[in-house]
């Protein structure tokens, strides 16, 4: 089960848009925050630039290693720099992640095995808060606006930019007619197991608001 969120830091440009050394900059001020985390949020950030083989396959071995963004990013220019300030920060118990310079500046993650939702959120909820408290110290806040609520660079997150999904192994249903109809019905989203665009592999689906 997984929620997560995106946020941007006030007065920085989305990815498409953001000149390098603005990225660079805003990449600083995040992952000095991050460094600051304490408890459970505790953990270590692991720049995707020049990373080590053992590294990276541990982060591939965890599921966590975001790749370069795909054609629908690459034409909008989000792309661009790749890998520079991009990586990966996640907490010592692998449940909180945050995802630097991916689509969004920050795509903040509260994950673990089973269906402990309330226990999901909450992990959530207190990570996006330290997170700006240690900006705070810095000046910076999250970019928010009374009416549209935070920005997302993709205009669909536009509000809370919130996603909660759980995956499920489904290979009767997801091959009938009626698979799509009935998670249209409930507003929900099936996608492959790699995300936006992905294919389904063994009936597994991930199933989201």
């Amino acid at each position: 089960t997984r929620i997560r969120v995106g946020r941007a830091v006030e007065g920085y440009g989305m990815s498409p848009g953001i000149p390098t050394a603005k990225r660079t900059e805003m990449r600083k001020i995040v992952t000095e925050a991050l460094s600051n985390l304490t408890g459970e949020l505790k953990g270590t950030y692991y720049p995707l630039d020049n990373m080590d083989e053992v590294t990276r396959q541990k982060l591939v071995d965890d599921h966590f290693l975001f790749k370069k963004g795909d054609r629908f990013l690459e034409a909008c220019g989000a792309n661009r720099d790749w890998p520079a300030d991009r990586g990966i920060f996640h907490n010592d118990a692998k449940t909180f992640l945050v995802w630097v310079n991916e689509e969004d500046q920050m795509r903040i993650i509260s994950m673990e095995q089973g269906g402990n939702v309330k226990g999901i959120f909450e992990r959530l909820s207190a990570g996006i808060a330290e997170v700006e408290a240690e900006m705070k110290k810095k000046g910076k806040t999250y970019a928010h606006s009374e009416h549209h609520g935070y920005f997302h660079s993709c205009p669909t997150n536009l509000g809370t930019g919130m996603r909660a999904s759980v995956m499920l192994k489904i290979p009767l249903f997801s091959e009938t007619p009626q698979f799509e109809k009935f998670c249209a019905e409930l507003g929900l989203q099936p996608r492959g197991v790699d995300g936006e665009h992905s294919k389904s592999k063994g009936g597994v689906y991930d199933v989201s608001n």
